[in-house]
């Protein structure tokens, strides 16, 4: 049986947003945002991906939700949902969440995985706005959300970065980037902020990656400086694939820094993929900088460990989330929207249950004991 109304049994969930600024006048509002913000994540966890569903799930589930705060005047109908999430301050929304989710986690020591993903339904034709980018944050050990950031139409990743990693604690942390993060401003923040970072290499550092590009292939062919590199290799297969990766790790590179003064260099790495099918083989090749001076295993690990954000993030915001589908774009309503999927996402991931996401989902919406489970935690 559900609780009675007006029981203090609101989730812990809601204590950390009691600071976000309620944008509509006070004498107007009708349904407290805490019930407003219990009763989307509730239906989002419950495999409701627009404001009418959402609104609809509010018209079925209100004993349910009941069992967590009074719900006296019921649920708002889609408009007021969707006009309500619009206004809503999304960077104060965000540090609300940023702080929701250190209170998980606690100390943080591990890789921490940042990268960009198109919300690609959020276009706007008639307005002519592009679809909005977000960047995430991803700690790989805990497989939590830490956090997000938008990017601006009139901006890109370079500048949502650093904003990202201002919102969070990242002391003692492996902070991986793709090479669109490679900038000297962003080593130097994550260093200034006690972490370390392993940053891909491309050609928007022109002079530094010919260097690195030009050691490692004179390493190769000519075995030069080959007393200074330290390798390791790891085989995959599966499906009639054959993966090779080859790590190698430079860390005298003082003759770099001499001529790159990079902040907080100490090594650089390449990885060479070769990947074999039904007897044809590909090879490429990546490059990347560190603050790190640690073996290569170590390093296979960390590189590897970065993917996790498109495998268990972007691939399960997509897959299982169906954001890429989502029309909501007016105002903050498609941050605010994805801070929401977010922080389901994350619950979902504290559940130590053997079932997957999608039938988690699917447990919630049939099952309100685990639901109320889920919430709570």
């Amino acid at each position: 049986m559900p609780l009675s109304p007006g029981s203090n049994t609101k989730p812990v969930f809601l204590d950390y947003f009691g600071e976000v600024d309620d944008p509509r006048q006070a004498s107007k509002i009708l349904y407290p945002f805490e019930e407003i913000l219990l009763l989307v994540l509730c239906a989002v966890i419950s495999g409701a991906d627009n404001w009418t569903s959402i609104a609809l799930y509010g018209e079925k589930k209100l004993d349910v939700l009941r069992r967590f705060l009074p719900f006296a005047d019921g649920t708002p109908c889609h408009d007021q949902l969707g006009i309500l999430f619009s206004r809503l301050d999304m960077e104060q929304f965000q540090q609300c969440f940023v702080n929701w989710v250190a209170g998980l986690h606690g100390t943080l020591d591990g890789v921490i995985a940042v990268d960009g993903k198109t919300l690609r339904r959020s276009f706007d034709t008639a307005s002519n706005k592009a679809a909005i980018h977000v960047i995430s944050a991803w700690a790989c050990e805990q497989k939590l959300v830490l956090g997000q950031r938008k990017v601006d139409d009139k901006s890109n990743e370079i500048t949502a970065i650093p904003e990202l990693l201002a919102l969070l604690s990242i002391e003692g942390a492996i902070i991986t980037i793709d090479a669109m993060g490679c900038q000297r401003k962003i080593c130097q923040q994550i260093m200034a902020q006690k972490g370390d970072y392993v940053i891909g290499l491309k050609g928007n550092q022109g002079s530094l990656h010919e260097d690195v590009e030009l050691f490692f292939d004179e390493q190769r062919e000519r075995r030069i400086g080959e007393s200074f590199i330290r390798e390791n290799q790891t085989v995959d297969g599966d499906h009639g694939r054959l993966e090779t990766r080859k790590y190698a790790v430079c860390s005298h590179i003082d003759w770099l820094n001499q001529r790159h003064k990079w902040p907080g260099l100490q090594s650089v790495i390449m990885v060479e993929y070769s990947r074999e099918i039904k007897g044809k083989t590909k090879t490429r090749r990546r490059y990347y900088i560190s603050s790190l001076n640690v073996e290569p295993e170590e390093i296979s690990r960390i590189i590897r460990n970065h993917w996790q954000i498109e495998n268990n993030l972007h691939w399960v915001m997509d897959m299982t989330f169906r954001q890429d589908e989502c029309r909501i774009r007016t105002g903050n309503a498609a941050a605010n929207f994805a801070t929401i999927k977010h922080a389901a996402n994350n619950l979902f991931q504290r559940d130590p249950g053997k079932k997957s996401l999608p039938m988690k989902r699917h447990s919630a919406a049939w099952d309100d004991d685990y639901l109320e489970k889920i919430i709570r935690q």
